[in-house]
């Protein structure tokens, strides 16, 4: 007895997507297969390099504030008070051209009653800025420790502190930059060794900031660091690389 062709379809139907969905099914294992043998092949690692650096250049700024009545005599103070600076960087034997007086500013100490200005002037204030620029930075750092003498005369000098600079790193970072690929890829060689694999060619490389810190430091930007504080310094720089790897 023959079944009605209405009951076939179904059948045929089912038989169908079975072998469909077991197509897909192998389809989607060889899919993830191949993706996990992908990413098995790479291995990234961070490699750094650091190396001791000496201030070479350095940049002192000095600001010279006064008070007085009116502008006319805050103006003089400020004026006596730089000369009383210059003479004192140059009897320390600091040339003359590594000086440099900017203008003098001035502004009215305003009166307030409440938070409201009344109109009236209590005082006048005066500033004049000036910027030391030297290669002596031994020099630079005795002349700072040494402020207070000038200080003790009267001259109201507020000192910003020297910023010890680098001239070299342009120089620094190609070696640093090498360094730290020979680190990455010892790495890389020690983690695949242990499970058998092989270091192969490099994928693709990013390198870090130049991180300039005092010696022994561990601070550190991702936009980079720079410390003006101190003379000696480290420079560090890292990279971040991507190896073939193989069995």
């Amino acid at each position: 007895m023959k079944l009605p062709l209405t009951t076939s379809r179904p059948l045929g139907l089912i038989v169908g997507s079975i072998f469909i969905a077991a197509g897909l099914g192998y389809g989607g294992s060889l899919i993830g297969s191949g993706l996990a043998a992908k990413a098995g092949n790479a291995i990234t690692v961070t490699g750094s390099a650091k190396t001791s650096a000496t201030a070479d250049n350095v940049v002192w700024n000095l600001t010279v504030s006064e008070s007085g009545q009116s502008a006319a005599s805050a103006v003089k103070k400020v004026e006596s008070g730089s000369a009383a600076l210059a003479k004192y960087l140059v009897d320390g034997t600091l040339p003359s051209s590594g000086i440099e007086v900017g203008g003098i500013s001035s502004y009215p100490n305003n009166e307030y009653v409440n938070g409201n200005a009344t109109g009236r002037v209590l005082s006048y204030n005066a500033s004049q800025t000036t910027i030391v620029r030297s290669k002596d930075v031994e020099l630079i750092k005795k002349l700072t420790n040494g402020i207070g003498t000038l200080l003790q005369t009267g001259v109201n000098v507020q000192n910003n502190g020297p910023q010890y600079l680098v001239s070299t790193l342009s120089s620094l970072r190609p070696q640093l930059l090498a360094d730290a690929m020979k680190d990455a890829k010892a790495r890389a060689q020690s983690i695949t060794s242990a499970v058998g694999g092989k270091v192969g060619s490099v994928i693709s490389v990013t390198s870090g900031p130049v991180q300039v810190t005092t010696q022994d430091s561990t601070d550190a930007s991702g936009g980079g660091y720079y410390d003006t504080s101190t003379i000696p310094k480290t420079v560090s720089v890292t990279v971040s690389v991507s190896f073939k790897v193989s069995k």
